[in-house]
C-alpha cells in the first residue's frame, strides 16, 4: 500500500512536470484537481467557470514558536517542500537547491519558502531554530513549520500531493517525496519539481521568474 501511494503520486507529478516543460513561457498551467462549477451572475443568467484546487488553511507553530497561517503568505509567491532535519538521504540536497533560490530572490519581497518537517517526534521548533540557523536562513522570509503527525501528512498528500510516510523500515525512518512545490499568491499549484535534480531545479528558478512576471499582469 505504501509502495502504491508513492508511485500514484509519483506519476501524478511526473505528468505536471511534462505539462510544465511544454507550457507557454508567458504563463504556467495551474496543476492539481480542478471542477467546473455554475455561477450565477448578478443578472440572474449562469456561466461555468473552472474552480482550481488551492492550499486550505492552516496553522502551524514555526521555528520561532510563534503560529503561521495562510495570511503569513497572502499575497506571495512561495515555494514549499516536506523534509525532517535528521534526514541523511534527499534533504540536504534538497535544501542545498532551495537556498540557492532564496539567496537569487532574496530582496524580492514577494518570495516566500516554507519547509513543512515530517518528524512530528523530534523536530520541535527549537530544533527547526538550530536548522534554520544552521543553513542560513533563519528569517520571516524562510518559514519552517511543525505540527501533529495528521494536520502535516493530510496537507502534504491531500494538497501539496507529495507523499509523506512514516516507516521504521526506512532509514532515518520516513519516506518522503523531495518536491519544490510552486504556489502563486491565490494559493494554487504551478509547478512541482524534483529538488534533487539540477535540471528541475533550473526550471524551478525559470518557472518562478515567468509566475512573478504574470502576477504583475
Amino acid at each position: 500500500m505504501k509502495s502504491r501511494s508513492l508511485l500514484s503520486f509519483s506519476l501524478f507529478l511526473c505528468t505536471t512536470l511534462v505539462i510544465t516543460a511544454c507550457q507557454n513561457e508567458q504563463k504556467l498551467p495551474i496543476l492539481g484537481h480542478r471542477e467546473a462549477k455554475e455561477l450565477k451572475n448578478a443578472d440572474g443568467s449562469t456561466t461555468i467557470d473552472t474552480v482550481y484546487q488551492t492550499i486550505p488553511n492552516f496553522r502551524f507553530l514555526n521555528q520561532d514558536s510563534t503560529y503561521i497561517t495562510n495570511d503569513t503568505f497572502k499575497n506571495k509567491i512561495y515555494i514549499a517542500d516536506f523534509f525532517f532535519t535528521s534526514c541523511s538521504t534527499i534533504c540536504p540536497t534538497m535544501h542545498r537547491n532551495m537556498k540557492e533560490i532564496f539567496e537569487q530572490y532574496k530582496e524580492n519581497p514577494n518570495v516566500m519558502y516554507l519547509s513543512h518537517t515530517i518528524d512530528f517526534k523530534y523536530d520541535t521548533p527549537s530544533r527547526l531554530k538550530k536548522y534554520a540557523q544552521k543553513l542560513g536562513v533563519d528569517g520571516p522570509k524562510w518559514q519552517f513549520a511543525y505540527g501533529s503527525k495528521d494536520s502535516v501528512y493530510k496537507i502534504a498528500e491531500k494538497d501539496y500531493l507529495v507523499a509523506v510516510i512514516e516507516d521504521s523500515t526506512a532509514k532515518d525512518g520516513y519516506i518522503h517525496q523531495g518536491w519544490l512545490v510552486l504556489i502563486d499568491q491565490h494559493r494554487r499549484i504551478r509547478g512541482a519539481y524534483d529538488g534533487t535534480d539540477n535540471a528541475q531545479v533550473a526550471q524551478l528558478k525559470k518557472d518562478l521568474g515567468t509566475l512573478l512576471a504574470e502576477e504583475k499582469k
